[in-house]
C-alpha cells in the first residue's frame, strides 16, 4: 500500500522527477514499485531500466524486493547496482574505447596506494601520502583528466598530486589497470566524447532511477545526465538533509542542477515517516530547521509520541560507556530486547574503545562496523591477485602480491632487477620472467624459481579456460601450495581454522555466482567493488558504528556518544565553517531511532595526554526542550537511571561469581 505522493511517484514517468524522500519514508517502496509500473504498465522492456544506488547490498535487496513484483525473467534482465558496478559493466562492453584489454584488472585502494607510494618523493610522511592520495582522487571524482588536474592546480601540494596522478596513469596503463575512481571517469569521458557511444546507450538504459541522490558526485551527476540526455527519463531519489558526504566528494548542491538542466522537472516530497516515534521526529525536524533549505518539508509520523530523549552527563568516555553499557543490560533485561536492536554511534573511530572493553566487562555482544572485512584478509587478498594475474598477465599489482606467496626465495634485490627491465622494455614483470636474458643476470635459485613460477601461471590460466572460478580457487591452492603453507605455519588451531574456511567462503562465492557465464576475472571484479557494509553479518549483536556508517540503517534503540562541542560537531567543522555537514550527521543519527533514543556527552575528554573541559553540543540546545530529559533535572528520572545503573552493576557481580 502506498500512500498518495508514493503513488504520484510511482506513477510520474513524462518528465525528470526529484523525490524529496525524508528519513523512513518509504523510498525504496517507491523505487522497486516504480520498477514494475514501468515494466507492466509502461511496457518497458526491464533490460532497457537501470536502478542505481550506492552499496551493493543495497542494490541486492532492491533486486529481491523487484523480484516479489516482477517475474524472475525480468528481474533477471534489470540492471540493478552501483555506480561503479555499472561503470565496470560499462568498460567491460566498451574496453576497447577506453584504451583497455580485454580482461582488465580493477585495483583496490591496497594497490592504489602502493602505486602512489612508489611515485611521490623518497621519505614523504603518510600524512602527506593520504593528502596526495585524496587530491588524486579527487579530481577523477570531478571528472578530470592529468592535463585538466595540472591546469586547475592551485597550490604546491596540487601541482603534486597533479603531477603524480599523469604517471598513474601511465602505470595503470602499463597494468591494463583500472582504480575505483576510474569506473566512473572512463564512462563518463567516453559518454561525453564519443556521439555514437552515448546514442547507443542512452537506448540501451532508457530508464534510470537513482536512490541515495544526493551522495552523488560532480562525476556521477554528470554520467547520469550523459546517459539520459534531453529525454529525461530519470527519476532521482533523495534527501539533502541526509547529504553527509561531502568530505569524499559527494555534492548536495546536484538537487538543485537538476532543476535548472531540466527546467520540466517535477518535484515529489515524501514527508510520512514509518519509522520513528513522534517524539524523535519532533526532534530531529527541530534541529534540521537551522540549516538552510531549497525545498523545505516536515516529517509526520503516526506512531505513538514514545518516551523522552535522555540526555546523560557523564565524567569522561570511560564513565560514558559504563553508562551506556548499563542502560543496553537494563533493556535487554526488563524489556527483553534482543542486543541486534541496539546501536551505538559516533563521530570517529577512535570513541569506540571504551565502549568495547564496557561491553565486554558487562558481557555484551557486540559488532563493529568497519572492522577488518572478509575481503582485507590477506589470504583473500592473495587468491583474487592470483585470480587478477590470470585473468590479466600485465597485472604487475598483483604480480609482486603473489609471486612470492608462497615462499619461492625471489628476494627484494631479484625484483628490482626483474622491475628495471620490464620498465626498459615497456612490458610486465610476469613476460619479464619468460625472457631468457632478465634470466641470465640473476643467481640461479631466484631466476628458477622465477622461471617455474611462470610455468605455474601458464597450467593455471590454460586450466582456466574450461574451469569454473570455484574450481579454479581450489586448484590454485592446491598447485600453489598455498593451502598447505597455512596449514604448516599457523600453529594456533583456530586462526588455522578462519583462515582456510576464509578460502572455502571465497569458493563458495565464486560458485554462487557463476551464473552468467562470468570469467574468474569478471568475479574478481565485482568482489573489488564489494565495500566492508556488503560483507557485514553481525548476528545478535550490538551494532557499534560511525555516524556515517549508520544512513540506510534503523533500530530500536538508539545511543548516540560524544554529543560534546568539538566531537560533535566536530571541532575542525567548526573552525571552518561546516557545522550544517555536522548538523545534518547529527539529524541522520537522531533518525536511525524508532523507540528510544539517548544522547551522552562527556564534560571532560583527554586529547593528545591533556584534559579539555568540555560543553554539551550546540545540537542538543537546538532540540525542543520539552521532549528531554536532562540528567539532574528531573529527580524521578534521575532514580530510575540510577537504579538501571545498580542493577546492571548487581548483574555484571553475579555473572563473575558465577563464572559466567
Amino acid at each position: 500500500m502506498l500512500n498518495p505522493q508514493q503513488q504520484a511517484a510511482v506513477e510520474h514517468c513524462d518528465t525528470p522527477l526529484l523525490v524529496l524522500a525524508g528519513a523512513g519514508s518509504g523510498k525504496t517502496s517507491v523505487i522497486t514499485q516504480k520498477i514494475a509500473y514501468l515494466i507492466q504498465r509502461k511496457r518497458l522492456a526491464p533490460s532497457r531500466i537501470a536502478a542505481i544506488t550506492f552499496t551493493n547490498k543495497a542494490a541486492r535487496e532492491m533486486r529481491e524486493r523487484v523480484g516479489k513484483l516482477v517475474s524472475a525473467d525480468d528481474a533477471a534482465a534489470l540492471t540493478v547496482s552501483t555506480f561503479h558496478a555499472l561503470g565496470l559493466k560499462f568498460l567491460q562492453i566498451e574496453h576497447e574505447r577506453a584504451g583497455l584489454r580485454r580482461g582488465f584488472s580493477v585495483l583496490d585502494a591496497d594497490d592504489s596506494g602502493g602505486i602512489v607510494k612508489e611515485l611521490a618523493p623518497k621519505g614523504v610522511k603518510n600524512d602527506v601520502l593520504f593528502g596526495i592520495r585524496n587530491l588524486l582522487s579527487r579530481a577523477k571524482n570531478g571528472g578530470l583528466s592529468p592535463e585538466e588536474a595540472l591546469a586547475a592546480a592551485r597550490s604546491p601540494r596540487e601541482l603534486e598530486a597533479a603531477t603524480i596522478y599523469d604517471l598513474y596513469q601511465q602505470r595503470l596503463a602499463a597494468f591494463n589497470a583500472v582504480d575505483f575512481d576510474d569506473l566512473i571517469r572512463l564512462p563518463l569521458r567516453i559518454l561525453e566524447s564519443d556521439a555514437e557511444c552515448r546514442d547507443a546507450w542512452r537506448e540501451r538504459l532508457r530508464y534510470l532511477l537513482v536512490d541515495e541522490y544526493q551522495d552523488t558526485n560532480d562525476a556521477q551527476y554528470r554520467l547520469l545526465k550523459a546517459l539520459t540526455g534531453e529525454r529525461g527519463g530519470i527519476t532521482c531519489v533523495g534527501d539533502d538533509d541526509q547529504s553527509i558526504y561531502a568530505w569524499r566528494g559527494a555534492n548536495p548542491e546536484n538537487i538543485d542542477q537538476l532543476g535548472r538542466d531540466w527546467p520540466n522537472l517535477r518535484v515529489i516530497k515524501l514527508e510520512q515517516n514509518y519509522r520513528c516515534g513522534k517524539r524523535i521526529l519532533r526532534a530531529a525536524n527541530k534541529l534540521i530547521a537551522n540549516n538552510p533549505h531549497l525545498h523545505e518539508k516536515k516529517l509526520w509520523s503516526e506512531h505513538p509520541e514514545g518516551a523522552p530523549i535522555r540526555v546523560l552527563e557523564c565524567k569522561e568516555a570511560e564513565h560514558e560507556a559504563e553508562r551506556i553499557a548499563a542502560v543496553a543490560t537494563t533493556l535487554a533485561e526488563k524489556h527483553k530486547a534482543r542486543w541486534e536492536d541496539m546501536a551505538i554511534l559516533y563521530r570517529g573511530n577512535f570513541q569506540a574503545r571504551p565502549l568495547e572493553k564496557a561491553l565486554r566487562l558487562a558481557r555484551i555482544p557486540y559488532h563493529l562496523t568497519g572492522a577488518l572485512s572478509f575481503l582485507d584478509r590477506a589470504e583473500v587478498k592473495d587468491l583474487l591477485c592470483y585470480l587478477r594475474l590470470l585473468t590479466n598477465p600485465s597485472d604487475d599489482a598483483a604480480f609482486l602480491r603473489v609471486v612470492n606467496v608462497p615462499k619461492r626465495e625471489i628476494g627484494a634485490t631479484t625484483l628490482e632487477k626483474l622491475g628495471q627491465f620490464a620498465q626498459s622494455r615497456h612490458s610486465s614483470l610476469l613476460d619479464a620472467t619468460r625472457s631468457d636474458s632478465v634470466l641470465r643476470q640473476l643467481t640461479p635459485r631466484p631466476a628458477a624459481a622465477l622461471a617455474s613460477f611462470a610455468t605455474l601461471l601458464d597450467e593455471l590460466r590454460s586450466a582456466s579456460l574450461h574451469e569454473s572460478a570455484a574450481d579454479l580457487v581450489e586448484r590454485i591452492l592446491k598447485r600453489t601450495g598455498y593451502a598447505a603453507q597455512i596449514a604448516a605455519s599457523t600453529p594456533d588451531a583456530a586462526v588455522r581454522e578462519r583462515k582456510l574456511g576464509n578460502l572455502k567462503e571465497l569458493a563458495d562465492w565464486f560458485r554462487a555466482m557463476q551464473k552468467g557465464g562470468n570469467t574468474a576475472g569478471d568475479l574478481a571484479s565485482q568482489l573489488a567493488l564489494l565495500s566492508h557494509a556488503d560483507r557485514d553479518e553481525p548476528g545478535n549483536a550490538v551494532r557499534m558504528m560511525t555516524l556515517h556508517a549508520a544512513k540506510g540503517l534503523e533500530f530500536r534503540f538508539v545511543f548516540i556518544v560524544g554529543c560534546e562541542d568539538g566531537t560533535l560537531p566536530h571541532e575542525g567543522a567548526i573552525d571552518e565553517g561546516r557545522t550544517d555537514e555536522e548538523r545534518r550527521l547529527m539529524y541522520v543519527g537522531i533518525t536511525r531511532a524508532k523507540e528510544l533514543l539517548t544522547l551522552s556527552w562527556c564534560a571532560q575528554t583527554k586529547r593528545w595526554g591533556d584534559i579539555h573541559r568540555n560543553q554539551p553540543s550546540r545540537f542538543l540546545h537546538e532540540l525542543p526542550q520539552d521532549d528531554l530529559h536532562w540528567q539532574g533535572k528531573d529527580p524521578e528520572a534521575d532514580k530510575e537511571i540510577t537504579r538501571e545503573t545498580a542493577e546492571s552493576h548487581m548483574a555484571k557481580i553475579k555473572a563473575m561469581l558465577a563464572g559466567g
